[in-house]
């Protein structure tokens, strides 16, 4: 496990638990102590989490720094009506007989609870969506539809590394849609995690066309890893939340959809 993706686990625990021990963590992740106690110093030094006597404790900083992937949980309870309203826009991109990529994260979930029942075939990279899609307690698709890629689980419920970057490679897609920790003019799309910035890679160079789906928070923000430049996105989803001067500048440079009459 890269140190970067190891102190994401960390700091999911910390967040869900409140306060964790050394041993602990440790334990669960196969690793020394010592190693453990390097990657609370570093999360602190970044003021992710306070350090106490044998663990660490949560702080009420923001939990989305640079190179560190917040929890899917936690990115869950952000916008969850624009993150409804881009997928409702997303929708009408998605014909019966398409075969489409879905990468991770808490907007493409919304698109896909859209998508049961739908005559199309499905590769993503997310066990929520893959449990979502072929659940059969409810409207689903073809278990022998929906494609799981392999992979190390990351805080935000993908499926990672080479396992899946291989799989990827195999398939070919019509359309994939992917979210985004930051989206930015100069920067591009980037998100915190590295396996999911080579992850994410792989799973849009299935597709004919790309589609990134990000509420408006996303904008501006940088994360330390790039995963594509505008010129490989053929069209950005956002929300009405987005500034204008920010739909001029990237209006610019991308396919805009902007999803309307979002409650504030």
């Amino acid at each position: 496990m890269l140190a970067a993706e190891r102190r994401g686990h960390v700091l999911a625990a910390v967040v869900s638990r409140g306060a964790v021990r050394v041993t602990d963590l440790a334990a669960e992740m196969g690793v020394s102590e010592m190693t453990i106690r390097r990657d609370l110093d570093h999360l602190e030094s970044d003021g992710e989490l306070s350090k106490v006597h044998g663990g660490a404790v949560r702080t009420d900083g923001d939990l989305t720094g640079r190179g560190l992937e917040p929890p899917s949980s936690l990115k869950a309870t952000r916008e969850p009506d624009a993150k409804r309203a881009i997928a409702l826009a997303a929708l009408p991109l998605i014909e019966d007989g398409m075969t489409v990529a879905i990468g991770a994260g808490t907007t493409t979930l919304e698109l896909a609870r859209l998508l049961r029942g739908r005559d199309i075939s499905v590769v993503t990279n997310s066990v929520s969506i893959f449990e979502l899609l072929t659940d059969p307690s409810d409207s689903y698709l073809d278990a022998a539809r929906v494609q799981l890629t392999g992979g190390q689980r990351t805080p935000s419920d993908a499926l990672v590394g080479p396992i899946a970057n291989a799989a990827l490679e195999h398939y070919r897609t019509d359309r994939a849609f992917v979210g985004t920790h930051g989206i930015d003019p100069s920067a591009g799309v980037t998100t915190p995690n590295l396996g999911e910035a080579e992850t994410n890679r792989k799973l849009l160079t299935t597709a004919r066309s790309t589609v990134v789906l990000a509420d408006h928070t996303k904008y501006g923000e940088i994360g330390a890893h790039l995963f594509a430049e505008f010129g490989r996105i053929n069209r950005l989803v956002t929300d009405d939340g987005l500034p204008a001067a920010a739909r001029s500048e990237l209006a610019d440079i991308v396919v805009l959809t902007i999803a309307e009459g979002i409650p504030r």
